[in-house]
C-alpha cells in the first residue's frame, strides 16, 4: 500500500507520520525546499508532542519520505491526501485555490486508479470541485482509469494530534461510491480494528459540514461560558463553582467550559468565519456563530481591560509580563492567540511588555522587536508591575510566589485561565483578578 501527503504543514506530518507508523509506504511532497531539507533530516519546524520521535522512527525504518517532486506525490499511488493549510480570502472565509490547485495537479499526474482525499479545512462543496477539476483533466488526457474522490475532515487537535489519530473519536468519511467506502475502510483498518462504529460513512457534503458543525458547538460552549463568567463577575457568583455544577448534568459534559481569556489557533476562529460566509451565500444568516466571534474577540482583551480598571485608566509606562503565548498548552502555533490582543493593546497603551512561553518564543520574537522575551518565566517578571497568564502551561501551575514577588515592582497578578488560588496570592500580597470571580 502506498500513500502520499501533499503539503507537510500539522496535518500532513501527522496524518503521515501517523500511517507510516502502521506500516504504510508515505511519500510527503511540499514545494518550501528548506522545510523539506529539514523534516528529511528529523527537524520539525512546529512543536508537537511525540511528532518528532513518531516521524524520526519512521524515516529511519524507510516507511517515510519526503520530497520536492509532484511526480512522485502521484504517481503509482493507491492513495493521495491533500492536506494542503487554506488561508483566509479577502472576505475572511477560506480560500480553497490551493486545494483545488492541488486537484488540478492530481488529474494531469496520476498515472492509475487512486483514491483522492481531502483533508484540509475546506467549506462545503469543494470536494464537488475538486472531483469536477479532475475528471475534466483525467477526460482532457483521454485515460483509461477513473479515480474516488473522498472527503475524510481533519479533527486531530494540537497538543494531543498522535492520541487522537491513533484513538479517534470518531472517522468521517464522505464519498460517492462503494468501492472509495472500501477502499477507505482498507486504509484505516488497523485504527479501527477494535471499534469499527468510529467511521462514519457519508456524502461529501455532509462530511464537510460535520467538521463545521463540531468546531461551531464547540467554539458556542466556550464563548457562552466565557459570556457566564463575565455575568458571574456583575452579579457576585463564582463561575468555578458554577461550572462545576454545570459540568456534572449529563447533558452537558465538562467539557470545553472552562473559562478564560478567548479561543485561538487555526481551527476555530477559521471555521466559524466560514460557517458565516456559508450561510451568506445561501441567503441565511448565521446569528449565533456570529455573536460566538463577537464574543471571542471582546473576550480576547478582558486582561488589558482588568489591567486598565486596576490603574484607573493610568497604565503608560507600566511593565507587564506575559505568561503564556500559544494559544493552548502543548503547541508552538500563536494563530488568533489571545496573547497577540493584549500585546498590541499593550504596546498601543506605552507598556512595557515582557513575555514568557516554553515553546512558541522564535514567533514572538519575530512579530515584536520592542518586546523583552525573557529566558525562563522568572526572568520574563524581573521589574514588571503586573503579571499576566493566557495560557495554562503545566510550568505555571505552582511557581514560586514568594521569588515573584521578589523580582516584581508592584504586585499585581491577572489570570486569563483561572489557575490560581487567591486566597493563597493574597496571603503574598498580591492584588488578584481572574475571570468570573
Amino acid at each position: 500500500m502506498k500513500i502520499s501527503i501533499i503539503g507537510t504543514g500539522f496535518v500532513g506530518l501527522v496524518t503521515g507520520s501517523c500511517f507510516a507508523e502502521q506500516g504504510v509506504d508515505v511519500t510527503c511532497v511540499d514545494t518550501d525546499r528548506q522545510r523539506v531539507n529539514r523534516l528529511i533530516y528529523g527537524a520539525l519546524s512546529i512543536y508537537e508532542p511525540g511528532l518528532e520521535n513518531t516521524m524520526t522512527s519512521n524515516v529511519n525504518s524507510g516507511r517515510l519520505h519526503f520530497s520536492l517532486d509532484f511526480n512522485k506525490g502521484f504517481e503509482d499511488m493507491d492513495y493521495v491526501f491533500c492536506t494542503i493549510e487554506t488561508q483566509p480570502d479577502t472576505d475572511g472565509s477560506s480560500n480553497v485555490q490551493p486545494v483545488l490547485d492541488i486537484a488540478k495537479m492530481f488529474g494531469q499526474l496520476v498515472t492509475r486508479h487512486s483514491v483522492f482525499i481531502i483533508k484540509s479545512a475546506v467549506p462545503v462543496g469543494t470536494a464537488e470541485k475538486a472531483r469536477d477539476i479532475i475528471d475534466e483533466q483525467l477526460k482532457h488526457r483521454g485515460v483509461d482509469f477513473s479515480f474516488d474522490i473522498v472527503s475524510n475532515p481533519d479533527f486531530v487537535t494540537e497538543g494531543n494530534a498522535i492520541k487522537n489519530f491513533m484513538k479517534p473519536d470518531r472517522i468521517v468519511i464522505g464519498t460517492e461510491n462503494k468501492n472509495a467506502e472500501e477502499a477507505m475502510a482498507r486504509l484505516y483498518r488497523p485504527i479501527l480494528m477494535h471499534n469499527t462504529r468510529r467511521v462514519i460513512f457519508t456524502d461529501m457534503r455532509t462530511a464537510e459540514m460535520i467538521k463545521y458543525a463540531a468546531t461551531s458547538m464547540l467554539a458556542t460552549r466556550v464563548s457562552l461560558m466565557n459570556e457566564i463568567a463575565n455575568l458571574c463577575e456583575i452579579v457576585g457568583a463564582d463561575i468555578n463553582i458554577v461550572q462545576h455544577g454545570v459540568g456534572t448534568d449529563s447533558r452537558i459534559g465538562s467539557k470545553y467550559i472552562n473559562p478564560g481569556c478567548g479561543y485561538g489557533g487555526n481551527l476555530f476562529p477559521q471555521d466559524i468565519k466560514d460557517m458565516i460566509k456559508i450561510a451568506e451565500k445561501g441567503g441565511y444568516s448565521m446569528d449565533v456563530l456570529k455573536a460566538v466571534d463577537s464574543v471571542n474577540n471582546r473576550q480576547k482583551r478582558i486582561l488589558f481591560d482588568k489591567l486598565v480598571k486596576h490603574y484607573g485608566g493610568d497604565i503608560k509606562g507600566k511593565t507587564v509580563v506575559l505568561w503564556g503565548l500559544s494559544f493552548k498548552p502543548e503547541t508552538d502555533d500563536m494563530s488568533d492567540a489571545p496573547s497577540i490582543a493584549n500585546i498590541e493593546l499593550l504596546l498601543q497603551a506605552g507598556c512595557n511588555v515582557r513575555v514568557y512561553d516554553p515553546v512558541a518564543m522564535n514567533a514572538t520574537k519575530l512579530r515584536w522587536n520592542e518586546v523583552y522575551c525573557g529566558i525562563d518565566m522568572y526572568d520574563a517578571v524581573k521589574g514588571a508591575d503586573v503579571l499576566m497568564v493566557a495560557t495554562e502551561w503545566r510550568q505555571f501551575l505552582l511557581p514560586s510566589w514568594q521569588h515573584v514577588k521578589e523580582l516584581m515592582n508592584d504586585y499585581v497578578i491577572i489570570d486569563g485561565r483561572n489557575i490560581y488560588d487567591a486566597n493563597e496570592l493574597a496571603e503574598y500580597g498580591f492584588a488578584y483578578y481572574c475571570v468570573g470571580r
